[in-house]
């Protein structure tokens, strides 16, 4: 008996959400109702998908095995879909990205916004979280991230580099001690992540400062940069933020500076789609031009 392509799309929303309530909530269809369709699909194969417990609904061996299977089904009923579509003015559809804090909070929101007024048939999704996101598990079309992926079947495409600088408030530095260099860092309070809370290495910024244990952070950079506007001391931060941080500049800039690298990830699968092809090449095109310019206007201050 084949299996029916409705209930292999409820097979992977409860895959990747490990609940048959969360897959509902995806695929607008009560739990029961997602139950049933996943006990028929394994009626269909002969075999026992997931192991039901407390916890959730967690794959078997076999279950695993037809993740990618119907991941490609998937990705060509996608496509199918937006050839009967025929070519259309624009992007549309739905398109969710998950991005690190300080991109999703100072880059996203203006790049998005020009692209969606250009675009009156497209939705998108921004999940803004300090934290790695599983393509896997479909809980984004594409990730923006600091790191390249060094497994997987996905597609990396770096978007830009971009510098981070030491910052602090000028209503601190009125009444702190002297900074005229690194060697006067001791005297200031840092801000910065909190230390086992950095989900990548790249954001470990304070460890070429040799500081281990920050006495202000949070594991937010948009917190962390509030914090530094209301006097709490001197951090880290993106110079394309400093335009939307009144009052802060960037200090000990001949002795300090780092630059990192923005990545675009997608599945692999996405590639022949259309509308996820059209928006990741807006999307990229769209945060160079934002990051630089910037960072230019945080230099002219």
């Amino acid at each position: 008996m084949m299996a029916d392509w409705d209930d292999l799309k409820v097979f992977l929303a409860v895959a990747r959400g490990e609940s048959l309530s969360r897959a509902g909530r995806v695929l607008k269809l009560d739990a029961a109702t997602v139950g049933r369709r996943v006990a028929r699909l394994e009626e269909a194969m002969g075999a026992r998908l997931f192991t039901r417990s407390p916890q959730g609904y967690v794959l078997t061996d076999e279950g695993a095995r037809l993740v990618a299977p119907a991941e490609a089904i998937e990705a060509q009923m996608a496509r199918a879909a937006e050839a009967l579509a025929g070519p259309a003015e624009g992007i549309s559809g739905q398109v969710r990205i998950g991005a690190p804090d300080g991109a999703a909070n100072y880059l996203l929101p203006q790049v998005v916004a020009r692209i969606v007024a250009a675009n009156p048939g497209l939705e998108v999704q921004i999940v803004a979280l300090p934290r790695v996101f599983s393509l896997t598990r479909r809980e984004a079309d594409m990730v923006i991230a600091v790191s390249k992926p060094e497994q997987g079947r996905v597609i990396a495409t770096k978007i830009t580099d971009y510098r981070l600088s030491l910052a602090a408030s000028d209503a601190y530095l009125g009444s702190a001690p002297p900074l005229g260099s690194l060697a006067d860092l001791p005297a200031h309070r840092v801000i910065g992540y909190i230390p086992d809370m950095i989900f990548d290495r790249e954001l470990d910024y304070l460890a070429d400062l040799g500081v281990e244990q920050p006495p202000v952070a949070s594991n937010s950079v948009s917190v962390q940069l509030n914090l530094i506007r209301q006097g709490a001391g001197v951090g880290v931060v993106h110079d394309f933020a400093l335009p939307a941080a009144p009052g802060v500049r960037r200090v000990l800039t001949r002795d300090f500076g780092l630059t990192r690298a923005f990545h675009l990830i997608r599945h692999a699968d996405d590639r022949r789609v259309p509308r996820i092809e059209r928006f990741a090449e807006v999307l990229v095109a769209g945060l160079r031009a934002e990051v630089a310019r910037l960072e230019a206007q945080s230099q002219e201050g």
